[in-house]
């Protein structure tokens, strides 16, 4: 039977083995359970924010990379003050976007681009900063993330220059999505009823 001298222990090359085994095995397990949290952690993430995952993907070029910045946004959300809007609020924003709505046949341009000032400014109401739009989209898919899409074409047909105007078909469709962003953002986020449940 051979022995080795291992800081200051004699160790048989049996126990050797089996040591090297175990320590194998542990190695394995480690390296099992980082690879199911990553893929727990990708899953949730990619269900949680829908496209807007997707889209995270190719602008930062790897899944790690986007899930790290989707990771910073939850972050930044977290932290932001938003609230719930009061009744008289709630009530004043119904009226405006009724307003802007009825103006949509004579002036369509002017009601999507008023549809979008009145998003934003709904945004700033429930506790979202003021900032370029991109931001806000950020910000935005943390608690709502079923509406990017709807919210990112409506917002490009609202600012887009004269020379290259939508269609009216387009416009359209524009007020369709921001009603709909517009319906969700007067509703508390899911997300935050359950953080004030908890």
């Amino acid at each position: 039977m051979n022995y080795h001298l291992i800081m200051g222990h004699y160790i048989t090359n049996q126990e050797l083995i089996i040591g090297g085994v175990i320590l194998a095995v542990l190695v394995a397990v480690v390296i099992i359970a980082f690879i199911q949290n990553r893929r727990t952690r990708t899953a949730g993430l990619r269900n949680r924010f829908g496209s807007e995952y997707e889209r995270a993907v190719i602008t930062h070029g790897s899944a790690r990379e986007a899930e790290a910045k989707l990771a910073d946004r939850e972050t930044r959300v977290q932290a932001l003050k938003i609230r719930e809007l009061g009744a008289t609020e709630r009530e004043r924003f119904v009226t405006e976007w009724h307003t802007i709505q009825s103006r949509f046949m004579d002036h369509p341009k002017a009601a999507v681009t008023e549809a979008d000032g009145l998003i934003n400014a709904l945004l700033i109401a429930r506790g979202y900063p003021q900032a370029e739009f991109e931001q806000r989209a950020a910000d935005l898919s943390v608690n709502y993330p079923r509406v990017m899409d709807n919210y990112r074409i409506a917002h490009s047909i609202a600012v887009r220059p004269d020379e290259t105007e939508a269609s009216t078909e387009e416009q359209r469709t524009a007020m369709i999505q921001y009603r709909e962003i517009f319906d969700d953002l007067l509703q508390a986020p899911r997300a935050l009823e359950v953080r004030t449940a908890a």
